[in-house]
C-alpha cells in the first residue's frame, strides 16, 4: 500500500461515504511509520484544497477502550476549520451527513496562548493555556464495524469528524485547575437517560497529560509541526465512545469543576 494510492482511496472514501477494507487487513507490513505518511499526505491533500487546520485531536487517550478497539497506545490527527463547530448556548444541531458509523466522545479541550513545551509538567502546560472548555468530539471509521488496528486509525486523520467546542472558560477562573481536570466527573445521556460515566483522570490521568503525550510524539515526527499558539488541542473521549443516529440528543452534566455541559442533537 503506497502512501499516495491509500490518499486518494481515503479522500474517495470520506467524499463518497464508504467504507473500505483497513490497510493493515490488505498489508501486514503497514506499520505506523507508513501511517503517518499516508496522514502526512492525507493532511497535505485537505489543506491544498482550501482547508485549515486549526488544532489538534488525541485519540485514545482513554485505556480503556484499547482492548475494545485493538490498540495499544494514543494517536493523533489534525482539526480543521472545515471540521470545528461551536456550540452557542450550550446546545448545538449537527447533521451528521457522510460521516462513517459516527460516535460522540465528550472530551476536554484546551486553547493555546502560548506556544507550550515538551513537557509532563502539568504546571508549565497549563501556563500556555488562556481557556478550557468541554466538547464533543465526533468520529468516524471509513473501516466497517470499527475493527481496525492503530496505523489504520492513524492513516485515516485519527478518525476525526468533527469537533464541537462548548463555552470558554478562562483557566484563571477554574480555582485548582489542573488538579479539577483530573478529578472532575462527567455523565454522557442519551435523550435523557445515562449512558456512560467518567472523569477526568481516564485520559492518560489528565487531559494536560494527555496532552504531554501529544508533544512528545510530536517531537519524534518533525514531518508534522508542534502545537503553537492559537491552537485548540481536544484530548480524548473520557467514558465509552458511543454510536450516534439522526434525531437522537445526547447530553453531559459535569460536577467538580466549572465548566458546563453541553446537548447536541443530530440530524
Amino acid at each position: 500500500m503506497q502512501p499516495d494510492a491509500a490518499v486518494s482511496e481515503l479522500l474517495d472514501a470520506f467524499a463518497r461515504g464508504k467504507s473500505i477494507t483497513p490497510f493493515t487487513t490488505r498489508d501486514p507490513g503497514f506499520d505506523s511509520a507508513r501511517a503517518y505518511a499516508v496522514a502526512e499526505g492525507l493532511h497535505r491533500a485537505r489543506v491544498a484544497r482550501g482547508e485549515r487546520s486549526v488544532g489538534r485531536k488525541i485519540g485514545f487517550t482513554n485505556r480503556n477502550m484499547w482492548v475494545e478497539y485493538g490498540v495499544h497506545e494514543p494517536i493523533w490527527g489534525h482539526v480543521y476549520d472545515t471540521t470545528l463547530v461551536q456550540a452557542k448556548g450550550g446546545r448545538v444541531e449537527f447533521p451528521l451527513g457522510r460521516l462513517l458509523e459516527p460516535r460522540i466522545e465528550p472530551e476536554i479541550v484546551l486553547h493555546f496562548a502560548r506556544t507550550p513545551p515538551v513537557t509532563r509538567n502539568e504546571a508549565d502546560i497549563l501556563g500556555c493555556v488562556d481557556w478550557v472548555a468541554h466538547g464533543f468530539e465526533i468520529v468516524q471509521s471509513v473501516f466497517p464495524g470499527w475493527k481496525v488496528r492503530g496505523p489504520d486509525t492513524v492513516a485515516a486523520g485519527g478518525m476525526h469528524g468533527a469537533l464541537v467546542v462548548g463555552e470558554p472558560v478562562p483557566v484563571a477562573s477554574i480555582p485548582d485547575c489542573a488538579q479539577r481536570l483530573r478529578e472532575f466527573r462527567i455523565a454522557l445521556a442519551r435523550d435523557g437517560a445515562v449512558q456512560s460515566e467518567g472523569t477526568g483522570a481516564n485520559v492518560l490521568d489528565s487531559p494536560l497529560l494527555a496532552f504531554a503525550h501529544l508533544t512528545e510524539l510530536l517531537a519524534q515526527l518533525p514531518q508534522f509541526a508542534p502545537v503553537g499558539a492559537g491552537e485548540v488541542v481536544t484530548t480524548g473521549t473520557l467514558t465509552a465512545a458511543l454510536l450516534v443516529k439522526p434525531g437522537e440528543t445526547w447530553s453531559t452534566t459535569l460536577s467538580g469543576i466549572g465548566l458546563p455541559g453541553l446537548s447536541i442533537t443530530f440530524a
